[in-house]
């Protein structure tokens, strides 16, 4: 007998090393198995808690009656009958402040209801309830409003409405909507993926195929894996003092002719958000590029084909599923996103949508903020459906990863 198969086990003694074994097997099944059910059960009391806030019960009331305006329903009345009440209504200063703003005849049926509503007939919202109040509790929340409120209606409502994602923000929450800060979060997506993308795969691919492996090679890898855990602030205060101040010129626009305008501009913050992700965004890509064999690129200098015909026409085509992934990965960063732009001056309130990269801008992790720091409870549901669509955006970008990796993913 071998010297292997005279220490094993043998008889009870193996059996009772079979138990060991089998016990320690559903012990860490047990544990894993834990762990799923508590990543579910957080994600599933995130979503409801967030749902739970975007739908109820409102009592409101008209401060104004709207038969002092109009005999028709205001839910009827057209854009052209829309546009004489609010001449009429308003004041004459008022009414200027808002053509100037955007000319009224140019203003859709919808922005004139809500103009009607928030100007002249003046909703006061005099209480919200969540969903679980308003589905358990409905009669009480009935009888609460019929004895506090007389005058009140009540219904049954979704802030996340059309109406919600079509509306510049307001200083009410019946009228206030995430258009502008859904904008400013794209514009900073947009231009983070024009600054970071091409520098990150260009430097990813000189890192990985043509730089020397050398003690300096080496210091710049580690340095680019440490800038991936620096904390997001640091890099606001590196875009206030580049891009806001020392670039001002550029960022402000007036090296174009831009003079209403200073470094604090959505440009700015875009690329401070491309700085953020660009460490992200190199080693994914570099990842990427290792993933593909090594036998390619030897078959390509076989044929003798130059380096850079090889990374071009064998390792991109073949590395582009990852570079695409993480890429998108990376960028859906900088939708959370809070404290660099904060830092770089983005605006907590701001109605003006951003028309081109040198706009005063917000974004729709900065409006959540200011909305859920407010007191009224109102704003805190409006808060709640503000969340839901910075998950949608959220959920679209991943899709779109995993969509582009299947469907440019290539099999060995």
């Amino acid at each position: 007998m071998s010297e292997q198969n005279r220490n094993y086990p043998e008889g009870s003694a193996f059996y009772s090393e079979l138990r060991k074994r089998y016990l320690t097997a559903s012990i860490w099944q047990t544990l894993f198995l834990s762990a799923l059910v508590i990543a579910v059960l957080s994600l599933t009391a995130l979503i409801y808690n967030v749902l739970d806030g975007a739908f109820g019960y409102v009592a409101y009331e008209y401060k104004n009656d709207p038969a002092e305006f109009t005999s028709t329903p205001i839910n009827e009345l057209t854009q052209e009958e829309l546009l004489i009440i609010l001449k009429e209504g308003l004041s004459s200063g008022a009414y200027t402040k808002l053509d100037n703003e955007q000319k009224m005849e140019e203003r859709s049926q919808a922005d004139l209801y809500i103009l009607l509503l928030e100007r002249l007939l003046q909703i006061d919202t005099k209480g919200t309830w969540s969903m679980t109040d308003s589905l358990l509790r409905g009669d009480e929340i009935r009888a609460e409003v019929a004895e506090k409120y007389p005058e009140a209606e009540l219904e049954f409502r979704s802030w996340l409405t059309p109406q919600f994602l079509t509306t510049p923000m307001s200083s009410k929450a019946e009228f206030a909507g995430v258009r502008t800060a859904v904008l400013g979060s794209l514009w900073l997506v947009g231009i983070a993926i024009l600054f970071a993308l091409p520098v990150g795969v260009g430097a990813a691919i000189y890192l990985q195929e043509y730089a020397p492996h050398n003690w300096f090679t080496n210091i710049i890898q580690t340095n680019i894996n440490n800038l991936a855990g620096v904390p997001s602030i640091v890099y606001g205060m590196l875009g206030l003092a580049v891009f806001v101040r020392l670039m001002e010129a550029l960022t402000s626009g007036a090296a174009f002719g831009v003079t209403d305008s200073n470094g604090r501009t959505v440009l700015s913050a875009g690329l401070t958000m491309g700085i953020l992700v660009l460490p992200l965004m190199i080693i994914n890509a570099q990842e990427a590029i290792k993933a593909v064999p090594d036998s390619l690129r030897q078959a390509a200098f076989g044929v003798g084909a130059t380096r850079w015909q090889t990374v071009w026409y064998h390792v991109l085509p073949n590395a582009l599923p990852g570079i695409l992934t993480g890429s998108i990965l990376a960028i859906s960063r900088t939708l959370g996103e809070t404290a660099p732009l904060i830092v770089v001056g983005a605006s907590t309130f701001i109605s003006l949508d951003p028309d081109s990269p040198f706009s005063k801008f917000t974004a729709l992790p900065i409006q959540i903020y200011q909305w859920t720091t407010r007191p009224q409870a109102e704003f805190h549901a409006i808060a709640a459906g503000a969340i839901i669509v910075l998950l949608v955006l959220l959920l679209s970008l991943n899709a779109t990863a995993i969509f582009l990796r299947n469907r440019f993913q290539r099999r060995w």
